[in-house]
Formats: structure tokens, C-alpha cells, sequence
């Protein structure tokens, strides 16, 4: 594995700049997900690393050896795309063995088998091995293009979205199979995704992208308890973070324009009135969606949840983010 290294990164298609002035480390060993809608630029950013897209000013360091003039064999890079991409007409086994067999790797029969066999392990489709792939189900399908890169030992594992094509159980599967297997290989991974629950349960930096920017770049805690600007609090946190006028509660004050209240950050019983417009049950916890003065806001109700919609309760904020006009976060209280 090794570490990467991105410096003033750019890359536009025509006019749209796509990528702009971008550096980051991703640390050897990491698990790095970049986070941001569509059209962030978390894609070309995959791509620029690979290879598959050539930079237009910036630099691409592997394992301390800058690779911009390098083919994406060259790299020594191993990509999952959102599509499955496996050969039809060959079975599970070949399709795990394909890249082995390419000529730049030189590698064994012997080795071949035992590097596709403990992969098809690792990957729970070692029953799977003889099927050809369109004897597959949408998620052994996914496993099998995921374990056509675990079968390398590449610099790095690049995925883009494997994931978002599957129903939500796979989903959950599949993101415990790539945690765990990240964990025993010891592998650098930077991971493409706009599902928040990938980055939060997944990684261990992630990179938020915003109109090609990287805005910001850290731990999944230090994203969603110290968050740089409102478009970053509102990458993370399910349900999502309550954006307000810093004036709505009367015990607020100081210079914030805007407060950020993530859903636990609320205290009962004191404060303002607020109606209980509707309670959402979810087994684990409960979400009251409240009404304050025109303003939406869902929080999670104490234990037992002593209210019903249609009743009215005081809440007060405790310990909300702040910021400024531009929604940049500013330091203090509100």
C-alpha cells in the first residue's frame, strides 16, 4: 500500500471546471471517502488518480514517485465502477482471475488460484466460483467486480459508488464486508460515494467536495462536530442538520447570522414553543418533526417520548453551530 499525495489538482471539461486547485493526503493505509452531490467533481478526482483522465495543471504522487506521465497500468491503481463490468461469458473464477493474467504482473498459475480462492473467502462467493456471472444476483455480481481489484495488491483501491446500485440490506452487507477486509488487508482506499452512512460508517478521513473544491478534509467525527461551513454540517447527520435564523430562540445571542442544530442538541422543557406536527417511530430512537414560528425542525425525542402529535413543547438549543451571513462557521455561541 502507500500513501497519496494531490497537489493543485485541476481538471474542466470546456468550460465547467471540474476539479479546481486541489490538494489532499490520503494517508497510507487510510480509508478516505470523498462526499459531495453530483457534480462535485468526486469522479474526476477518481479518475485523475487512475489515469483514465489526464490532468490539465497539478501533480499525482504515489508512493512518493509523481505518476502524471505514467498509463493507468502503470499506476499500479485498482478501480471499482458503479456498473459491475464483469465478462458474461465467463465464469466467477475467470472473471477473478482476469486481471492476474495480465502479462505487465507475471503471475503463477499456482498463484492465480490461491489469491482468487482466498478472495471468492473473503468475499462469501466461494460457492460461486464455476457460475458464469449471469447466473449472479445483483450483489454476488457486485462482490465479484469488488474482488477483481482485492485479488491485486495495488498501491491503492479506487472505488466509485460500488454500492449504489444495491437494495439497502446488500448495502449494509456489503459496507461491513468492505470495513472488515479494508481492516485485515491493511489497504490504502479512497472511496467515492454521496451516501452519507458510507462515509460516516466506512471511513476514516473523508474529504468533502463542494463545486470542485475540496472544502473540507478529516475524520467522520471532526466533519460532523466541527464542521467549516453549512454545506459541510449538512453532509453528514441523519436527520439532517436544522439550518435557523440565530434570532428564533430568545436565550440566543452574539454575532451569528445562522445556527445549526443537529437533531440531539436539544434541550425540554425551556425555551420556546414549538407544536409536534408529527412523531416518527424507528425502533432505536424517536423523531418529533416540530413546528417554531414557520420553521421546520425535527429533533430526537427523550427516552419514552411523552409527546403526541398535535401537543406543544418548549425546546432550547444546546451547544449550536454558528455562523455567518456567507454560512461560513464562525467561533462562540449564537
Amino acid at each position: 500500500m502507500a500513501e497519496v499525495i494531490l497537489e493543485k489538482l485541476c481538471k474542466s471539461f470546456g468550460r465547467t471546471e471540474a476539479v479546481i486547485d486541489m490538494d489532499m493526503t490520503i494517508p497510507d493505509g487510510s480509508f478516505v471517502v470523498l462526499l459531495g452531490p453530483t457534480g462535485a467533481g468526486k469522479t474526476t478526482t477518481l479518475r485523475l488518480i487512475s489515469g483514465l483522465e489526464n490532468l490539465d495543471s497539478g501533480s499525482v504522487s504515489i508512493d512518493g514517485r509523481v505518476v502524471n506521465d505514467e498509463t493507468p497500468a502503470q499506476r499500479d491503481v485498482a478501480m471499482v465502477f458503479q456498473q459491475y463490468s464483469l465478462y458474461p461469458h465467463l465464469t466467477v473464477r475467470n472473471n477473478l482471475a482476469f486481471p492476474l493474467r495480465s502479462p505487465i504482473l507475471k503471475t503463477s498459475k499456482q498463484e492465480i488460484e490461491r489469491k482468487v480462492n482466498d478472495v471468492a473467502e473473503k468475499l462469501h462467493i466461494s460457492a460461486k466460483l464455476d457460475n458464469r456471472a449471469t447466473e449472479l444476483s445483483g450483489g454476488e455480481m457486485q462482490r465479484v467486480s469488488i474482488g477483481r481489484a482485492l485479488v491485486r495488491d495495488p498501491a491503492i483501491f479506487l472505488m466509485d459508488e460500488p454500492l449504489s446500485s444495491l437494495d439497502a440490506r446488500l448495502r449494509a452487507d456489503l459496507r461491513i464486508e468492505l470495513k472488515r477486509i479494508h481492516s485485515e488487508l491493511g489497504a490504502t482506499l479512497l472511496y467515492v460515494t454521496h451516501d452519507q452512512i458510507e462515509a460516516m460508517t466506512m471511513a476514516t478521513h473523508v474529504g468533502v467536495l463542494q463545486e470542485g473544491r475540496l472544502v473540507q478534509f478529516g475524520t467522520p467525527r471532526e466533519i460532523y462536530e466541527d464542521p467549516e461551513s453549512i454545506y459541510v454540517a449538512s453532509r453528514l447527520g441523519l436527520p439532517r442538520i436544522n439550518i435557523l435564523p440565530a434570532d428564533l430562540f430568545n436565550s440566543t445571542t452574539g454575532r451569528a447570522v445562522t445556527i445549526g442544530l443537529r437533531p440531539e442538541h436539544v434541550e425540554y422543557g425551556v425555551g420556546e414553543d414549538a407544536s409536534v406536527k408529527r412523531v416518527e417511530h424507528l425502533g432505536d430512537q424517536t423523531r418529533l418533526h416540530l413546528d417554531l414560528q414557520g420553521h421546520n425542525i425535527t429533533v430526537l425525542s427523550p427516552a419514552g417520548n411523552p409527546y403526541a402529535a398535535g401537543s406543544t413543547v418548549k425546546i432550547q438549543p444546546v451547544n449550536p453551530l454558528c455562523f455567518d451571513q456567507n454560512g461560513n462557521r464562525i467561533a462562540g455561541t449564537a
